[in-house]
Parts: C-alpha cells; sequence; structure tokens
C-alpha cells in the first residue's frame, strides 16, 4: 500500500481512510480522435475534521465573512510516498451533511492543462488587447503598401491579401482582359495608362494577420508560455499562416464599429434676408415670410456614399443616403426640407461615412416669393484615413475555439511541464520523444481482453464553412465538400462516423485567366461572397498569402485619385508556396487539384503530415485495443508519461488510457498495439 497526501494551497488535508483514489490519464483516445488537451479529474470525498473545516473555513455556514471562495479554483498537488506525483487545482463542488452537521466535503482534482480552458473562459479574441500594438492606418496608401508587402520577412505581421470581400458591387469580381476597355472592365486587372476604370479597388481589400502573433498575444493576455516545440517562426506552415480580418461584410468600418462622423466644415457664418449660417454646419430660419421651398443639396465627386443626417432643434428629421459619382463623373442628391421650415429653428447636417468623401458642393437653399438665400460650401474634402483597430476588425470567435481549432488543425497536444510551460507538439513528435518501460512482470495474467480498436467506420476531416463562391460551386459540381477527407481504411466497415470539424472557413482561390488568350496569370485571388455573389461573412478565414512579382501580369490598382501599376501583390493560397518544388505543404485535408498549378503535387495535407500515421494505425485490421491489469511498481507510476510506450512479453503498446489506484498501484490499461 502507498502512502496518499493531497495538499491544497500548501496545506495537507485529511483523507477517509477508505477512500479510494484513482486517476484517470487518456491522450490521443482512439474514441475520440480529436482530443486536444491531457487532462484528468479526480473526485474526492473528504471528511469534515477538525483540520479541513480550517483549511475550507466552516463552508457548510454561510454566516461566516470572509469564508472559502467555491467559485475559484485552488492550487493542489498529490503526492505518493511524500514523492510529488500530480500538480494540478481543486474546486470544492459542495458540501454533505448527516443529522445537520458537516460530514464531508466533496472537491474535484483537476490536472493542470485542463485549467486552459477555464483561464480563457468565454473571452474572443477581440479581447486580446496587446494586439492594438498592431492597428494601423486604413486607407489607400497603405493597403497599397502592404499589398506589396513580403509576407515572409520577420516583421511583417499585418499584410494585404488579393481578397475582394463584395463591398464595391461589381468591382469585387476581379477578372483579367489585356484587350479590353470601358465601364465594364472596372474589375479587369489589367493595368494600361489613361484608363483608371480599371483594376481592383483598395477599399475592396482588408489586412490579415499572422497568426503567431494572435497566440503571442493570448499567451501575453493570460500570462502563458508556450513552449518552441510547434509554436515557433521556423515552423513555416504554422508561421506563414495568416488570419483574414474581416469581421463585417462588405467595406471596413471605422474602428468603433460604427460609422465616422465628421460636422461638414466649411462655410463661414454669413446672413441671408430670411436666414442665416450661425456656425460651420448650422443654418437658421429668422424669417419664414412667404416661405415657397427649404433644399439641401450635395454634389459628390467621390466614388463613396454617404449618409446624411439632417436635424432641427436637436431632433433628427431626415436620414439619407447620398449616393457616390461614377468614375470621373459627379452625383447630386437633394434633399427636400420644405415641410420642416421653422421660424427660429436651427438645422445642422453631419455624415456618417467609412472611407473618403469629396464633395464639390454643399449647399442650403431657402427659397421665398420674392428670392432666395443661398449658402455653399464650396469644395469639401473629408479624411480618406482612420485606424484599423485590430480588435475591432479581428472575426468574432471565442479564444478556446481559436486555440482549439489551430490544435485540431495540426493535431496537436498539449500539456503544463513541472515548469509551468504549456508544451505544445504535433501527436507524431509527441511520441517521438517517449520512453519504454517492460511491464510484463507486473502483469495480472488473470485478467485481459483484447477488443476491437476502432468503433467507427468512417473519420471525416473538415473546416466549419465552405460556402465562398467557387467552393459552393466546387461542390455542386463534383458532390462534395472542398478540401474535406473522408478516410475508411476499407469498404464495407460497421460503426458510426466521427467528424473532426475545424471552427474556421475555407475558400477555395481562383488562378485568373487572361480573357484575351485564356493563358494563365500569376494572378490569384479569393471572392468572399456566396453562391449567390452576396457579401458573405463566414467564419475566420485562414490562408497563406505569397508575393508574387511580375512585370508581364502587373495589376491596376484603383486609389482615391486614379489608378496605379503595381509589378508586385500578395496573392493568398491554401498552400504554403505555388511551387511545390519548394514546399508541398497545404491547409486542405484531401490531396485536391491545386488552384494555382492545377495539379495534386501538394501531397503533404493536413492529413497526410498530421493524421495518417496515428489514424492509418488505429484503422489498421491488425490494431487491436489490449485492457490488462496490471501492479505498477513507484518507480514507473512517477515517471512514465502518456507519450511512452509499455513493453509485454516482447510486444510494444501505445497507452489509450490508463486508470490506476494510487493506494495499491492496481491499473486497469488499454493498450493500442504498435504495428
Amino acid at each position: 500500500m502507498q502512502n496518499i497526501e493531497l495538499y491544497i494551497e500548501g496545506q495537507r488535508v485529511e483523507l477517509f481512510k477508505d477512500e479510494t483514489v484513482s486517476l484517470t490519464q487518456t491522450l490521443k483516445n482512439a474514441r475520440e480522435v480529436d482530443k486536444i488537451f491531457t487532462e484528468f479529474t479526480k473526485t474526492f470525498t473528504l471528511p469534515a475534521s477538525k483540520s479541513n473545516n480550517k483549511i475550507f473555513k466552516h463552508y457548510y455556514n454561510f454566516d461566516i465573512d470572509g469564508g472559502f471562495d467555491a467559485r475559484i479554483k485552488k492550487s493542489a498537488k498529490i503526492e505518493l510516498n511524500s514523492y510529488p506525483f500530480k500538480d494540478g487545482k481543486i474546486k470544492l463542488e459542495g458540501v454533505s451533511l448527516k443529522d445537520n452537521k458537516p460530514y464531508a466535503y466533496r472537491i474535484t482534482f483537476f490536472g493542470n492543462t485542463v485549467n486552459l480552458k477555464d483561464l480563457v473562459g468565454e473571452d474572443k479574441l477581440n479581447q486580446l488587447v496587446s494586439l492594438n500594438a498592431l492597428s494601423l492606418d486604413y486607407d489607400s496608401a497603405t493597403i497599397k503598401s502592404k499589398l506589396q508587402l513580403d509576407p515572409s520577412v520577420s516583421g511583417n505581421d499585418i499584410i494585404t491579401p488579393l481578397i475582394t470581400s463584395g463591398a464595391s458591387g461589381t468591382t469585387s469580381r476581379l477578372f483579367y482582359n489585356s484587350g479590353g476597355h470601358g465601364s465594364d472592365n472596372s474589375g479587369n486587372l489589367w493595368y494600361q495608362n489613361g484608363h483608371p476604370e480599371h483594376g481592383v479597388l483598395w477599399s475592396d481589400l482588408k489586412y490579415a494577420i499572422r497568426i503567431r502573433k494572435v497566440v503571442e498575444a493570448i499567451a501575453t493576455q493570460y500570462d502563458l508560455t508556450f513552449s518552441s516545440d510547434f509554436f515557433n517562426s521556423t515552423n513555416l506552415p504554422y508561421n506563414d499562416l495568416f488570419m483574414w480580418l474581416h469581421r463585417k461584410k462588405g467595406k471596413v468600418e471605422s474602428g468603433s464599429g460604427t460609422d465616422f462622423v465628421n460636422t461638414v466644415d466649411g462655410w463661414s457664418v454669413q446672413t441671408g434676408v430670411q436666414s442665416e449660417m450661425i456656425n460651420s454646419s448650422t443654418f437658421k430660419i429668422t424669417n419664414v415670410s412667404n416661405a415657397t421651398g427649404f433644399l439641401l443639396s450635395f454634389t459628390n465627386t467621390s466614388f463613396f456614399a454617404a449618409e446624411a443626417v439632417v436635424k432641427r432643434d436637436g431632433q433628427t428629421v431626415v436620414v439619407k443616403q447620398v449616393d457616390g459619382a461614377p468614375i470621373g463623373g459627379i452625383q447630386i442628391t437633394n434633399i427636400d426640407l420644405t415641410s420642416y421650415i421653422n421660424l427660429n429653428s436651427e438645422y445642422t447636417v453631419t455624415l456618417n461615412y467609412n472611407i473618403f468623401l469629396n464633395f464639390s458642393s454643399i449647399k442650403w437653399l431657402l427659397s421665398y416669393n420674392t428670392g432666395s438665400d443661398s449658402f455653399d460650401t464650396g469644395s469639401y474634402l473629408a479624411p480618406a484615413a482612420f485606424e484599423f483597430n485590430i480588435t475591432s476588425q479581428i472575426p468574432d470567435i471565442k479564444v478556446i475555439d481559436f486555440l482549439t481549432g489551430l490544435f485540431k488543425m495540426f493535431n496537436l497536444v498539449a500539456y503544463l511541464d513541472n515548469s509551468g510551460i504549456v508544451v505544445v507538439k504535433t501527436l507524431d513528435s509527441f511520441y517521438a520523444g517517449g520512453n519504454n518501460y517492460d511491464i510484463s512482470s507486473f502483469i495480472d495474467i488473470n485478467t485481459s481482453n483484447v477488443n476491437v480498436a476502432l468503433p467507427y467506420k468512417e473519420i471525416v476531416f473538415a473546416y466549419k464553412d465552405n460556402k465562398t463562391f467557387l467552393a459552393a460551386i466546387h461542390s455542386q459540381l463534383f458532390s462534395y465538400t472542398w478540401a474535406k477527407e473522408d478516410y475508411t481504411g476499407g469498404e464495407n466497415l460497421d460503426g458510426s462516423i466521427y467528424k473532426v470539424e475545424l471552427p474556421f472557413a475555407h475558400f477555395k482561390f481562383e488562378r485568373i485567366r487572361d480573357v484575351l488568350d485564356s493563358t494563365n496569370t500569376t494572378i490569384q485571388w479569393g471572392y468572399c461572397v456566396d453562391d449567390n455573389q452576396e457579401s458573405y461573412i463566414g467564419s475566420p478565414f485562414l490562408f497563406y498569402p505569397i508575393k508574387v512579382t511580375s512585370t508581364q501580369y502587373s495589376i491596376s490598382f484603383r486609389d482615391l485619385v486614379g489608378h496605379s501599376e503595381l509589378t508586385s501583390y500578395n496573392v493568398p493560397s491554401n498552400s504554403l508556396a505555388l511551387d511545390p518544388t519548394t514546399s508541398k505543404d497545404n491547409i486542405n485535408f484531401k490531396n485536391e487539384l491545386n488552384e494555382y498549378t492545377g495539379n495534386t503535387d501538394f501531397t503533404d495535407t493536413l492529413f497526410q503530415k498530421y493524421y495518417s500515421n496515428y489514424i492509418t494505425d488505429i484503422f489498421n485490421n491488425k490494431n487491436r485495443l489490449t485492457k490488462v491489469t496490471a501492479y505498477l511498481p513507484l518507480k514507473i507510476l512517477l515517471n512514465f508519461t502518456l507519450a511512452d510506450r509499455f513493453d509485454i512479453n516482447g510486444n510494444r503498446y501505445k497507452i489509450n488510457s490508463i486508470k490506476t489506484n494510487l493506494q495499491d498501484g492496481k491499473s486497469e490499461i488499454e493498450l493500442l498495439n504498435e504495428l
């Protein structure tokens, strides 16, 4: 028998003498192939002794001030024969009474790694305050600069990918026609001097952030230290992965999530016969003698629309859209205020806009039978830039769901080491670091079972959303979801279907051909609309941005003053490289025809690289789930990890799960034979 000691915040607690203390530990259970964190829990019943009452501050008595706070987990540890065994936390669940007197405290002991879920709670990525250090201006110059930035260079953590958001109607549908001109060519990426209607409009583009910076922000926010086994800058499939900063449909909104508001500024104080401008934006009627009309007129010379809000004496009377102008033209919008004419009333106009405004005129006109009063701004230019606040623009997803998604994506496991570091490794790497223990002599030969290893006939690996335009078309044409892997291991297997689903959306990108001669360009892009070609939001989008440089296939970039030629730009990709001889890594589960090359040479899919070894083993007809009873000595109980193998009579096994009675060392072990 072994002596078990439980400590709560350094204080030893008493256990019932007949209390059976057992722990169940499991890593990548064959029945739960997408299990993320190594974890274990154990429920204890502790006597309501004098010393335990002191530790728990007589929790059963709610009249005590400054009592034990059961809402918060407390640090704890278990020792076997005075040797450290497990660190973790305890949570007080309640107190059992007999004859209205305290009899026992009910607690749960949690292994350390499970705390990660409790630590981040329901928090979302937009609460990661350190990300705001990466905030930047949202304007045409910065969008253009980030579109040409090399994402493979260290420190280039915010870039612009060639993904349009469906923000500006037909202009978001991109193509390339080296022989085309005209008004229908607003989305034509072919650059030709003198044709400013060509190209991608800067406000159809949004920034993207390096995934590694989000993980680092999580570590900072919650005072975590992740190991560098997988989370490091030299691991390119992880380091070069970006997330599109696409929180809302259509155009980017200001950092507050509301429209930019700017008061019209251009009038000097002026006086008319029956009215006056009393400040830069407020018109006052001083006489209504024979008034015949009251008009507010906007002449817009910019592409962008705005919302005009007119208030009378502080109360809103009209809200109207001020339409954007065609390229090189003007758009006049009138607001008829005749029905709102009041003596001595003041009228104020404000403009709500997201991007940019350029008016050649904003005019108040009060008409009366003998004449009119007119006040005109002349030209009015509203600022083009505002701060692109990262936390305001980052996708709406919980921190734990984001982390879980990455862990499922790359088949990662995590555990807390003795120094408090959260060790993160791929499953294959985790097993590669294990040791071997021969437990043949500790096996109870009287009890053992050999069972079927896998209860499933199929495992499905997929993204949550594949509803963008090209992905939806793919599903319609080929009758299966883009990039999804359905692994069966054979035909006519019995069992259920198990699904490993990422909380992310998945693009199918398009390599653009020249309409003139059907040749492939160097341009690849993403079209973030649904199959109705309406702006689409979906779950967070992950991808690899790759800088392309081409003088033959330069692109036209449209900004506020015209257009310019870009010979380098970031194309989005599901593969780490555009050339499979450089890298075969990609973030599809299935080996699909690559969008850029049109072949299947990018063979290092998520399934093949991170899941294949484990999944093919458990689907192998020779694999068995062997259950044995063993009485493990203290030297093994204190030192083994779930990465280790157990040898039994010359055969080697991975540990699927192990339940150990700490008093007598009796362990019920599930083992998967190595093939």
